[in-house]
């Protein structure tokens, strides 16, 4: 107490509960620190995790017990442990700003112990066989040149949607990452992506990717024509055939019917970019080279989403050592 009034601070209020917090620090401070589709994330984890559990907590009387049991209770619920890390790094942002407001003296939450990296798993993957006869199915198609993309780069659904034609260069074979479209409560909108501008990045296209896009090109020309004045430029390689962009959700839908077509079951667009992961990585395309053309901030978001492949490289790096010098 002496250390706070030491430093100009107003004496705690004993009586203020989390919830309070949360919903200070949500509406002052969270639409200042992240994208708003985060931000729309974070606020369904305030609403629906913490809230419920420890909103009509004091804040000065929570303790690490009562985090630790809510990470616990979380996990017992069936959450992923992506998601439990999730709602634990929301609440360590919440009371990091508490202390530095003078409101408590120390951060309890960041004395808990999250869900183990090891558990966490993003998604399924195509296989190569699966990926083909996808790629087959998607020939002719209006959207092949997106979905094709998507497979090929990585890039995740939103990025792709937003991609404008003025961050393509077809004669390089390169796309400029910059932008996501995606849908928020208020409608769809554009934004600088899941990572801001740490996301940011220039992927090179392979050469059927290259073929697919210059064969949309021309298709959305013609569809230009066909619209007349019914036609609105938002400049995106991808849109409706009148210039608007794709509605997110109508797509999830869509590529479902064509995976099903394509006889591989039903999938979701964000598992391509676990997809192409997991190719190139099976591939022998180096950790450090995909995590740049996925966007990660850093190589270990890479390896602990797609550790399980990178045990199999190592079983084949012992292999080939074994070959080498003792057969």
């Amino acid at each position: 107490m002496q250390r706070i009034i030491d430093d100009g601070l107003p004496p705690p209020d004993d009586q203020i509960t989390v919830g309070q917090v949360l919903d200070r620090w949500s509406k002052d401070n969270l639409p200042l620190r992240v994208s708003p589709s985060t931000a729309a994330n974070y606020e369904s984890v305030i609403t629906h995790h913490l809230k419920p559990t420890l909103g009509q907590k004091r804040l000065r009387k929570l303790q690490p017990d009562d985090v630790q049991a809510l990470i616990r209770a979380k996990l017992d619920d069936g959450l992923s442990p992506r998601t439990v890390r999730l709602i634990r790094g929301v609440l360590i942002q919440v009371l990091d700003h508490a202390v530095r407001q003078g409101q408590v003296v120390r951060n309890v939450a960041s004395l808990t112990d999250g869900p183990r990296l090891e558990q966490i798993r993003d998604g399924r993957s195509l296989t190569v066989e699966q990926a083909r006869k996808l790629l087959n199915t998607l020939h002719g198609e209006r959207l092949e040149a997106l979905y094709v993309l998507m497979l090929a780069t990585g890039m995740r659904p939103g990025e792709a949607f937003g991609l404008p034609w003025k961050n393509v260069d077809l004669k390089k074979g390169q796309v400029l990452v910059r932008q996501a479209l995606t849908r928020q409560p208020g409608g769809i909108v554009m934004s600088q992506g899941k990572t801001g501008k740490k996301g940011w990045r220039t992927i090179q296209l392979p050469a059927p990717v290259i073929t697919a896009l210059l064969d949309h090109q021309s298709r959305q020309g013609k569809e230009r024509v066909a619209a007349g004045d019914a036609w609105e430029d938002h400049e995106l390689v991808f849109c409706t055939p009148i210039g608007t962009p794709l509605d997110p959700d109508n797509h999830r839908k869509i590529f479902a019917t064509v995976t099903k077509r394509a006889g591989i079951g039903k999938w979701h667009p964000h598992e391509l970019r676990h997809s192409a992961t997991s190719i190139m990585l099976a591939q022998g395309v180096p950790i450090e080279v995909v995590s740049k053309i996925l966007g990660h901030t850093s190589i270990r978001i890479t390896a602990d989403v797609y550790g399980h492949i990178l045990d199999q490289q190592h079983e084949a790096a012992a292999q080939a050592m074994a070959s080498a010098l003792w057969d």
